[in-house]
């Protein structure tokens, strides 16, 4: 080779390093010094913003920003451990990011006065362990049977009881006619606080079935759902398409009769304890909360199923904060016989 020839090879292979180092440094460098900087912080709450259609002014700006990224941390935690093993189940930044925790009780419709709360009939724990047995069923999920509406979202009101109440009815309803009808929560919210119901601030289910057993209840369709509570009633006995005779509890604290109840009846109306961001931000996987206080009821839900994965048993509940949030709007809890979370604490279904 000649010398000309050498020193353009040198060149290249210089040129070639050098392009090399370039590179290393763009597709490296830059992210490990800004994943550390305000900037990244910065642009991904400015997106979070952009995505959720949020606007806020300067100093509320700060406020929210600061509220958001703790949040995030706390996700953050989570997802560490999770990948370690040592967490069951995922969070992921939601529409809630930046949500107090005041702000977040009132998004769960915190149940009212827990330690005067209303009861009626039990449901005997035996005859639902007779009829179960008869069915045998390890896996249920009412989602493929045609019990269950879409996922629906409550917005910023504390109207969970609403959902819940009208998840359990729809199921019975089909159960009854063959007929998927999505009832309507803005009936209750509006027309029920007579019956000892909270509108946006919460309400517990019996109260709100107590309402439906004396008058009835419309449809979505017929009365459409706007997430407040300061409107009047405009129920119409005419328009009604669901009927209540009566109402059952399962006993309390008893996890498998409330299996069994799922198993023989259907999506069955239950209180959880929400009060965690874990619950706020969950995202997959089961959900096991060890902080989770079986008498501190917080947030209404529908149960609407239960099953097994990798020897863990789990139930399958229905939220009512749209379908972003956990898997597809559901979630998996923990199902060991302990009341996880305070789930067979107060558990109801509807008689037609």
């Amino acid at each position: 080779m000649g010398v000309k020839q050498t020193h353009i090879a040198a060149v290249q292979q210089a040129g070639s390093l050098l392009v090399a180092a370039l590179l290393s440094v763009l597709l490296c460098g830059p992210q490990l010094v800004l994943a550390d900087s305000d900037e990244v912080v910065l642009t991904e709450w400015e997106i979070w913003k952009s995505s959720n259609g949020i606007k806020y002014k300067d100093i509320d700006d700060i406020q929210r920003r600061a509220i958001w990224e703790e949040n995030k941390r706390v996700i953050e935690d989570n997802n560490r451990g999770f990948f370690r093993g040592m967490r069951p189940f995922t969070m992921a930044m939601n529409k809630y990011g930046d949500i107090t925790r005041q702000e977040y009780q009132v998004l769960q419709g915190a149940m009212i006065n827990a330690q005067f709360t209303k009861r009626g009939r039990e449901v005997s724990a035996r005859r639902l362990r007779n009829n179960a047995r008869l069915l045998d069923n390890w896996f249920v999920d009412y989602r493929n049977m045609g019990y269950v509406t879409e996922v629906k979202d409550q917005g910023y009101c504390g109207s969970c009881w609403a959902f819940s109440t009208t998840g359990a009815i729809e199921g019975q309803l089909y159960k009854k006619t063959g007929q998927l009808v999505s009832l309507s929560e803005q009936n209750l919210v509006d027309c029920s606080k007579s019956y000892g119901t909270y509108g946006c601030n919460g309400a517990w289910m019996a109260n709100a079935y107590d309402y439906v057993v004396n008058n009835g209840l419309q449809s979505t369709d017929t009365y459409p759902y706007t997430s407040v509570d300061n409107q009047p009633c405009y129920y119409d006995s005419r328009l009604a398409v669901a009927h209540v005779k009566d109402y059952r509890f399962i006993p309390k604290g008893d996890e498998q009769a409330l299996a069994d109840a799922v198993a023989t009846i259907g999506p069955i109306t239950v209180a959880v304890d929400a009060d965690h961001s874990s619950f706020l931000f969950y995202s997959s996987g089961i959900y096991d909360e060890p902080s989770c206080n079986p008498n501190n009821l917080s947030h209404a839900v529908l149960l609407v199923g239960y099953g097994s994965d990798g020897g863990q048993d789990y139930w399958i509940i229905k939220n009512s904060w749209g379908s972003s949030w956990g898997e597809g709007g559901y979630m998996r809890m923990i199902r060991n016989g302990r009341n996880t979370c305070g789930i067979a604490s107060y558990a109801l279904y509807p008689i037609l």
